[in-house]
């Protein structure tokens, strides 16, 4: 039994080992929806799409608290936050923001759609004292569902922000 004990250790010992990223500090800006479809022109915003836009806020913070990613209080940059239409687009507005609230990384977000059948996901870190993107991906996600939504953030999350090695710390 001794002699299962250590290989069954050893095997488990990546998994425990953390991500890398522990100890570190974002600000996530949650999901800006941008409706290019013809649809939302005409018929304006949809219930279940707002809905949609506050799951998978949540989702992806999850995973980044997951991730080791401590998720820093948005409250205190409230008012300046809503002055601003989109945090992804808004000459490094959010590394600004970030570095105010203490945080090590500003986390922007965007789901695009173009029609009920195609979206896009997209999801960025910066480092918030440079500006600089050190971790960032889009993705083209088919179906506008829960499924297809968290399908698409999983895929980044897991593959691009946090792939093995974490990026060095700030």
């Amino acid at each position: 039994m001794k002699a299962l004990i250590l290989p069954l250790l050893l095997a488990a010992a990546p998994a425990l080992a953390g991500t890398g990223w522990e100890g570190r500090s974002a600000a996530f800006f949650g999901i800006h929806f941008i409706d290019t479809s013809t649809e939302g022109a005409v018929n304006g915003p949809r219930a279940d799409e707002a809905a949609r836009v506050a799951m998978l806020d949540q989702y992806i913070a999850e995973g980044l608290v997951a991730g080791g990613l401590t998720l820093v209080d948005l409250g205190p940059a409230s008012e300046r936050i809503a002055a601003v239409k989109n945090p992804e687009h808004c000459a490094g507005c959010d590394g600004e923001i970030a570095r105010g609230l203490g945080a090590d990384y500003s986390i922007v977000a965007e789901v695009q759609k173009v029609s009920n059948l195609i979206l896009a996901i997209n999801i960025y870190v910066r480092d918030a004292a440079t500006g600089a993107q050190i971790r960032g991906q889009a993705v083209d996600i088919r179906g506008n569902t829960d499924d297809s939504w968290r399908r698409g953030a999983r895929y980044i999350l897991r593959n691009n922000i946090f792939k093995e090695p974490a990026p060095p710390a700030p």
